[in-house]
C-alpha cells in the first residue's frame, strides 16, 4: 500500500480460509443452501445470511421442491430492483445432482421486460392465470399487483422476498402491510431472505406475532468468511477529512486496488451538490483522463505511475451512456476477468445484489442513513476470488467544522459511523454461547478449554473448533427458562445490538460523557430495548437475554482493547476467533471472577472512543465533546422510574435499599433515582 494511504481500521478480522463455504454436497448445495433446504417443508422461512453466501440458489432449491413435491402452484420471486433479477436466470441444477433445473420462461422475468410497473401488473395477473411455475418481479410491481388484485389471488403459492429488510412494521410501509395480511391469511408460503435483518430507522421488520411464525435459517458472516478459499482478512474503518473530499480521497484510496466508490447523497453535507463535477474531480485526483473506451464506455485514466486504469461511471445521468456502462459491467464473458474494470464510481447503484467478485475496497463518502445500507455496501467487497486475500471498507466522513451552521449534524454522522463499526464488529465475530457458572458445572464435549484444560473452580472459556463458537461461563448469569429466549439468543443477538447502537443518546453518553455510570446503559437502556422488542417474554427471560447481549458486546470490546494494547502504531490486532478467545481469557484471568455484575460495569463504547481519538483531529474531538456536554439534563421521570426498578432488583438481591452515600457509583445512582422519583411524584400530588 502506498505510504500516503491512511489505514486505521476500527476492525481488522482475519479468517482461516478453510474453503468450507464453497464445498458442495451431492445435490450441488453449499453449506448455507443445505441448511436452508433441510427446512424446505416450513410454510414460513427467514434466511439470514451474508452477501455471496448463495441465498438466490438456496431459494431455487426450496422453490422447486415446493412446486414439485409440496403441492405449491407457483413461485413468485420479488426483488428490490430490476438488476437483481439477473440473480435468478436459468441454472442447470441437475448437472450438479439436483432432481430438476431452474428454468424461467423469459416473458415471466419482468425485471427484463420493458414498460412501467402499471403494464407489468397485468403480466402478474396473466402469470397467475397460466400453468407456468416461476415469476420474477420487483417489489414495486408486486405491491401494485396486490393493490389491484388483492392477496387472495396468491393463495397456494410461494412468495419469496429478496432483501427482506425493505419490509417494515411501519403502517406507511406498503410492502410490510401486504406481507402482514398475507401472513395473517395463512394460505401462502413465504421465504424471506436478507443479509441484514435490521433497519436504519429502528422500526422492526416484522411485528413479534408475525416473526414468531417464521423458521429461522441463520448463516453468520463468520461462517461465510472463515470458510472462504482466498479471502483471509477484512478491515473496516472510518476516516475524517476537512475541505473537499475529492482532495483527501487519495489518502484512503489505493488506485491499485479494485474499488467501488459511493459518492455522497446530494442532500448530505459532504456533497458539493453537483454529482457530475464530483466524479470529474475524483478522476482528476487519480490522474490524467485519456478518453473513453468505445467498447465498454469505461473512462480511461492514466495514473501518476503511467498505468492506465478503467473507471466505470454509474453516476452519469445520460441513459444511453449509463446503460452502456451497466451492460459492460454485467457482461457474463468478463465476470472472471479481473482486469475488466478497476474502479466503479456510483451513487445509488452497485449496492444490493451487485456482484463484482474482484472488489477489494468499498469506499463510501458520507454517512449512509441506514446501517443496513452499510452492511450491503461492505458485502460488495466480501466476495471470494482467486488472488484476493484481503478486502476493506472505508467510510470517509467530513469532520465537524466551526464555520458550519450545524455542528450537531457532523456529530450525528460521526456517532452513526461508530455505531456501524460496532455493529459490524459483532456481525463479523464468532458466535458466543454463554452459560451460568455453578459449583457442579462440568466440561462440555467438543470444547477446547486451552492448554490447562477445564478448571471446575473458575469460570472457563473454550472453543468449539467445528463451529467456531466460543463458550463462556459467567457467574451470576440468569438461566434461560423458555425455548423462545434460547431462540432469541441464538438467532437475534445482532438485531438487538443494532437496536442499541442506533440509540443516539446511548452512543453519545457512552462515548463522551465522562461522568457516565455504565450500568445506566447496560442495565437500563439495554433492558428497555429487550422489553420493547419482546414484551411477551417473562421478566426473568428478558433479563437473561439482556445479560447475554451485553456480555457479547462488552467481552468483544474487552478482547479488542487487549489486542489494541498489545500492538504498536496504528495496526490494530486481528480479531480472529483465537484472538478473541485469548483476549477474553486474558481479561478473565485479570479479574478475580468473571461475573455478570463486572460485565455490566464495562462501557460498551469505551474502546470505540480510543479509535475515534486516533482518527479525528483534537479540535474536532473537542467540538464533539462540547455539543454532547451541552445536552446533559437532570434525571427525568422515565429515567427515575427505570432506576427505581433496578433498585428494587438490588434490594431483592442484597436485602437492603441502595445507599445514597455508597462508594459504588451505580448504587449511588439507583439511590438518586429513588429520591428523584419521590420528588417528581410528590410534586405532581401537590
Amino acid at each position: 500500500m502506498p505510504q500516503n494511504i491512511k489505514n486505521i481500521p476500527s476492525i481488522s478480522v482475519t479468517y482461516a480460509s478453510t474453503g468450507v463455504s464453497n464445498n458442495v454436497n451431492k445435490f450441488g448445495m453449499r453449506p448455507m443452501q443445505e441448511r436452508a433446504f433441510e427446512k424446505r417443508g416450513e410454510q414460513y422461512l427467514l434466511i439470514k445470511s451474508p452477501p455471496a453466501s448463495g441465498k438466490s440458489r438456496a431459494l431455487m432449491f426450496i422453490a422447486l421442491d415446493k412446486i414439485h413435491n409440496q403441492g405449491i402452484k407457483q413461485a413468485i420471486i420479488v426483488v428490490p430492483e430490476r438488476s437483481i433479477g439477473a440473480s435468478f436466470y436459468n441454472v442447470p441444477l441437475s448437472k450438479t445432482g439436483f432432481f430438476t433445473d431452474w428454468e424461467v420462461i423469459p416473458k415471466w422475468n419482468l425485471c427484463d421486460s420493458p414498460g412501467s410497473d402499471g403494464g407489468k401488473v397485468n403480466s402478474v395477473n396473466s402469470f397467475l392465470e397460466s400453468k407456468d411455475s416461476i415469476l420474477i418481479t420487483t417489489h414495486s410491481t408486486f405491491r401494485f399487483a396486490v393493490d389491484k388484485f388483492g392477496i387472495e389471488v396468491f393463495d397456494g403459492r410461494l412468495i419469496a422476498i429478496d432483501e427482506f429488510h425493505h419490509v417494515s412494521a411501519n403502517p406507511d410501509n406498503k410492502l410490510g402491510n401486504h406481507m402482514a395480511k398475507i401472513i395473517s391469511r395463512n394460505k401462502t408460503h413465504v421465504v424471506a431472505m436478507t443479509g441484514s435483518y435490521f433497519r436504519g430507522d429502528s422500526i422492526p421488520v416484522l411485528l413479534p406475532e408475525e416473526e414468531e411464525k417464521f423458521e429461522n435459517i441463520t448463516f453468520t458472516y463468520y461462517e461465510q468468511l472463515n470458510g472462504y478459499r482466498y479471502l483471509k482478512k477484512l478491515d473496516i474503518g472510518y476516516f475524517f477529512y476537512s475541505g473537499l473530499y475529492a482532495e483527501s480521497i487519495l489518502k484512503v484510496l489505493n488506485p491499485e486496488e479494485k474499488t467501488i466508490i459511493h459518492i455522497p447523497s446530494v442532500n448530505s453535507r459532504e456533497s458539493t451538490k453537483n454529482k457530475i463535477d464530483e466524479v470529474e474531480n475524483i478522476i482528476e485526483e487519480l490522474g490524467e483522463w485519456e478518453g473513453v473506451d468505445p467498447n465498454t464506455g469505461f473512462q480511461l485514466v492514466k495514473l501518476k505511475n503511467g498505468r492506465i486504469i478503467k473507471v466505470a461511471d454509474l453516476v452519469e445521468d445520460e441513459p444511453r451512456i449509463r446503460d452502456h456502462v451497466i451492460a459492460s459491467l454485467k457482461d457474463e464473458s468478463q465476470k472472471q476477468n479481473r482486469n475488466h474494470v478497476d474502479i466503479i464510481i456510483a451513487l445509488g447503484m452497485a449496492k444490493e445484489g451487485f456482484d463484482w467478485i474482484w472488489c477489494e475496497h468499498a469506499l463510501t463518502v458520507g454517512y449512509r442513513s441506514s446501517l443496513t445500507e452499510i452492511v450491503q455496501i461492505i458485502g460488495r467487497a466480501t466476495r471470494d476470488a482467486p488472488g484476493k486475500d484481503k478486502a476493506r471498507f472505508t467510510n470517509l466522513i467530513a469532520e465537524p467544522d466551526a464555520s458550519e451552521t450545524s455542528v450537531s449534524e457532523a456529530v450525528n454522522d460521526t456517532l452513526k459511523a461508530i455505531a456501524a463499526s460496532l455493529l459490524m464488529e459483532q456481525v463479523l465475530a464468532p458466535n458466543f454461547n454463554f452459560k451460568p457458572k455453578y459449583q457442579n458445572s462440568s466440561p462440555q464435549k467438543g470444547i477446547d478449554y486451552g492448554k490447562n484444560g477445564y478448571d471446575p473452580k473458575k469460570e472457563n472459556i473454550g472453543l468449539n473448533s467445528n463451529t467456531g463458537q466460543i463458550e463462556i461461563e459467567i457467574n451470576g448469569l440468569s438461566e434461560l427458562k423458555s425455548q423462545e429466549a434460547e431462540k432469541i439468543c441464538r438467532d437475534d443477538m445482532n438485531e438487538l445490538i443494532a437496536a442499541f447502537v442506533q440509540d443516539k443518546s446511548s452512543v453519545e453518553r457512552g462515548l463522551l460523557d465522562k461522568d457516565l455510570i455504565p450500568e445506566e446503559l447496560t442495565q437500563i437502556r439495554y433492558g428497555k430495548i429487550v422489553q420493547e422488542k419482546y414484551p411477551d417474554l417473562e421478566e426473568e427471560d428478558q433479563e437473561g437475554v439482556r445479560q447475554r447481549v451485553v456480555a457479547a458486546m462488552n467481552l468483544t470490546q474487552k478482547a479488542k482493547e487487549i489486542a489494541v494494547n498489545n500492538t504498536t502504531g496504528n495496526n490494530i490486532d486481528k480479531l480472529t476467533n483465537n484472538a478473541l478467545l485469548e483476549g477474553i481469557r486474558k481479561f478473565s484471568t485479570d479479574v478475580s471472577e468473571l461475573n455478570i455484575d463486572l460485565i455490566d460495569r464495562i462501557n460498551p463504547f469505551g474502546t470505540a472512543y480510543s479509535i475515534l481519538s486516533k482518527t479525528m483531529s483534537e479540535e474536532s474531538l473537542k467540538q464533539i465533546h462540547e455539543v454532547i456536554s451541552s445536552k446533559k439534563i437532570k434525571i427525568n421521570y422515565k429515567e427515575a422510574r427505570d432506576l427505581a426498578e433496578r433498585a428494587y432488583i438490588f434490594k431483592k438481591e442484597k436485602g437492603r435499599k441502595p445507599l445514597i452515600n455508597s462508594p459504588d457509583p451505580w448504587e449511588r445512582r439507583m439511590a438518586e433515582g429513588i429520591s428523584a422519583l419521590a420528588r417528581i411524584v410528590n410534586g405532581k400530588r401537590k
